[in-house]
């Protein structure tokens, strides 16, 4: 693993010196880094410096003294120490982690005098995009004494941390800020890093992201920011990134101390304590010493409304990889989740189901007995004895886990939709349009749109399927784009970050856009409704291209923008999953069906989707 700061793994870090060419390394050593006869002594804030990379980097500096805010015996080992003397600046930290490898020996309140190199640390390494952590390395360290008052926590507030995120990265630079000068006051990624290392602490604050596998949970500090009716911090464009956030972590095992389990909207109680990180897996973090209590607030799962015998419901369900090697008990989640929740929709798209052996990567491609377990466990659960149709992919040929060979998978009742068999397509036959006494028909039913498109290449190709609702022909395309792996994160030293997945998606969404207009070309009222996993934002470029030229419309954006997610990810409530339909579907009911994402315990990590209307 090159990452470092989070438990998830007990692999040593990489430890990554930036290189000179981007500007971020210092030359060679100074009398003050060498500490030589006459220099004054180097203090932590002349490491830590006004900007992003320490003005010492790759030099060695002997007798740095502070007392001992933290110590982390898991994952990167190491210690903070801190300056109880702080300088007049407010952009210089006065705290400073120190990398050990093993357990380190000191305790909290050590007075500490420590020698070692200053390093530029990435977590993820450098071609991640991650800022980087400032940090000694190699260290010898001495304590002096014992027992000593740590330097009082500064207060992250509402009022403390700026309304704007971040300044733009200098253009001569490739974007970057590294070597802007910190502007706390005015910037708040900027306030974080001029308190790396320092030891801070967090009142009462709102949950904004729910205790995950890694025993970590998002707070926001700012409760009136983007917030919406379940205690969520709702993601709403790329210039408001809610800089409330802030990841907790705890510095004590979960050995001896169990992680609390909160939801989005409980609150965590009292004063939380400790050191600010920055670690890869979502950037600055308050590393608990002292961990404040969560308080249930009592967040429930919603229940979307029937629909009425001449509505269509359809909806979409990303199902989070499943396969028989899942236990049934995830079976029947998702099925329960199926009829209680979503009120067992006609027409329901899944996203991620895997082949007959899951992961086992042995050229199984077939996923009858995945479908077949989830439909018999949702007659179980009281629902209906829903059909399926689906088309296997090329094996390892669509992404997803290796071997596991996910797609997309229709879901129907017979007893209130008919799904209409043309030609069966296979997975690298393409499904066109056709006019049939006035109305537009597909060549293939369940059919593939364009497979060889190179944007669809370790991608999941898009499913289209031709149903029938009293009398009314429906066109339904089951989508799951590709993921925002690759993507820099919003803490990235670039800004704005480099969104390099994007690419392909915009691509995906032109392909089909494409096709609805074929399929509008060949019949202006037809009923179209695209739907999925698009991996991406109500406001994002895909699906700008997915409605472009009016061929569709984002249902998502009927609701008030408080309401607009279904994926939480670091603390920001987002849209990933969408249902789009043609200008011919113009009234229609939208719910985004909150049962997962804002929870700890989970089904699935996304949330479904149902859209209700009268074709």
């Amino acid at each position: 693993m090159t990452s470092s700061h989070l438990p998830r793994t007990a692999a040593v870090p990489a430890v990554i010196a930036l290189a000179l060419a981007a500007g971020l390394l210092a030359g060679a050593g100074s009398a003050a880094a060498d500490g030589a006869a006459g220099a004054d002594p180097v203090r932590i804030h002349d490491i830590q410096g006004t900007t992003r990379i320490s003005p010492l980097a790759g030099q060695q500096v002997t007798g740095v003294t502070g007392v001992v805010t933290g110590v982390r015996s898991y994952g990167s080992r190491g210690f903070w120490f801190q300056d109880p003397n702080p300088d007049a600046d407010p952009a210089t930290s006065e705290g400073l982690f120190v990398f050990t490898s093993s357990a380190p020996a000191v305790k909290v309140g050590d007075a500490v005098q420590v020698s070692g190199t200053v390093t530029e640390y990435v977590p993820g390494g450098a071609g991640s995009g991650n800022q980087s952590l400032t940090q000694l390395t190699k260290p010898v360290v001495t304590v002096a004494s014992s027992g000593n008052a740590l330097p009082a926590a500064v207060a992250i507030t509402a009022r403390s941390v700026p309304d704007a995120y971040t300044p733009d990265g200098d253009p001569a630079a490739g974007g970057s800020v590294n070597a802007l000068p910190l502007k706390p006051r005015r910037y708040a990624l900027d306030y974080y890093e001029s308190l790396e290392g320092v030891n801070v602490k967090v009142g009462t604050s709102r949950v904004v992201g729910a205790t995950d596998p890694y025993h970590e949970l998002w707070v926001t500090v700012k409760p009136d920011e983007n917030d919406n009716r379940r205690g969520g911090t709702v993601y709403g464009s790329y210039r408001d990134q809610n800089t409330g956030r802030l990841q907790i972590q705890s510095l004590v095992p979960v050995a001896e101390q169990p992680f609390p389990k909160a939801d989005v909207g409980d609150r965590l109680t009292g004063t939380t304590e400790g050191p600010l990180d920055f670690n890869q897996f979502g950037g600055y973090t308050l590393t608990a010493r002292t961990l404040g209590t969560v308080q249930d607030r009592g967040l429930e799962r919603e229940v979307t409304r029937k629909q009425r015998s001449g509505e269509l419901a359809v909806a979409t369900y990303n199902v989070e990889n499943l396969d028989p090697t899942d236990p049934q008990e995830k079976f029947d989640a998702l099925a329960e989740a199926v009829v209680a929740n979503l009120s067992s929709p006609d027409i329901l798209a899944l996203e991620e189901i895997q082949d007959d052996n899951g992961a086992k990567n042995d050229g199984t491609v077939a996923a009858g007995a995945t479908v077949r377990t989830f439909t018999e466990a949702i007659r179980a659960a009281g629902g209906p004895a829903y059909e399926w149709r689906s088309i296997d992919p090329v094996n390892n040929a669509d992404g997803g886990e290796p071997g596991g060979n996910i797609r997309q998978v229709f879901l129907f009742n017979p007893a209130r939709v008919s799904f209409t068999d043309r030609g069966a397509g296979d997975a690298t036959t393409a499904t066109g349009v056709v006019r049939e006494r006035g109305k537009a028909a597909l060549t293939h039913s369940p059919g593939r749109i364009d497979p060889a498109n190179a944007a669809w290449e370790a991608s999941r190709k898009p499913l289209a399927g031709e149903f029938s609702f009293r009398g009314r022909t429906v066109l339904v395309i089951a989508n799951h784009f590709g993921s925002k792996g690759g993507d820099e994160s919003l803490v990235s030293h670039r800004q704005p970050p480099n969104r390099s997945s994007e690419v392909k998606r915009l691509a995906q969404a032109q392909a089909v856009n494409a096709f609805v207009k074929e399929v509008r070309k060949a019949q202006r009222s037809a009923d179209v409704v695209v739907l999925g996993d698009i991996n991406d934002f109500e406001f994002s470029a895909t699906t700008k291209a997915l409605t472009d030229g009016g061929a569709l419309r984002a249902a998502v954006k009927s609701l008030p923008r408080s309401e607009r997610y279904s994926y939480v990810y670091q603390g920001n409530s987002q849209v990933l999953d969408q249902i789009l339909t043609s200008p011919s579907i113009r009234d229609f009911d939208y719910d985004s069906v909150h049962i997962n994402a804002e929870f700890a315990a989970q089904d699935s990590d996304h949330d479904p989707q149902v859209l209700r209307f009268r074709p």
